[in-house]
């Protein structure tokens, strides 16, 4: 049996610029999935970078509020949203709350950074 908890899981800055923690990789653990899963955070005031990934990705939002951009798209989320985000698509997520976005990634196949592009280009509002 294979239970992770969040708080030992070690905290990083993602290349989007988000706090992350990964839950499950099957790079990392021995377990048969084909996906990654991570939680992650997005601050008060504060914006992803601008990126894409050659996979499908889902947020699903734990707490907060936001606004979530995908290519030419954009939409507030709010706590309880589940987002798509198609392979290949620009993406950010703003927080325009007053307490962190929270939130879970579910990448698949499971995120490898050959996947990901960082755009240079910051086109964020």
């Amino acid at each position: 049996m294979l239970i992770q908890k969040l708080s030992t899981c070690p905290e990083f800055v993602a290349g989007d610029g988000t706090l992350l923690r990964e839950l499950l990789h099957p790079d990392k653990q021995s377990i048969a999935v084909q996906y990654s899963l991570a939680h992650a955070i997005v601050p008060v005031g504060q914006t992803s970078f601008p990126h894409s990934l050659t996979t499908s990705e889902v947020y699903y939002i734990l707490s907060g509020q936001g606004e979530m951009y995908i290519d030419d798209e954009y939409q507030k989320v709010e706590s309880g949203d589940a987002i798509y985000i198609p392979p290949r698509a620009k993406q950010f997520i703003r927080n325009s709350g007053t307490e962190p976005l929270v939130f879970i990634c579910l990448v698949d196949p499971a995120w490898r950074q050959a996947d990901e592009t960082v755009y240079a280009d910051d086109s964020r509002p």
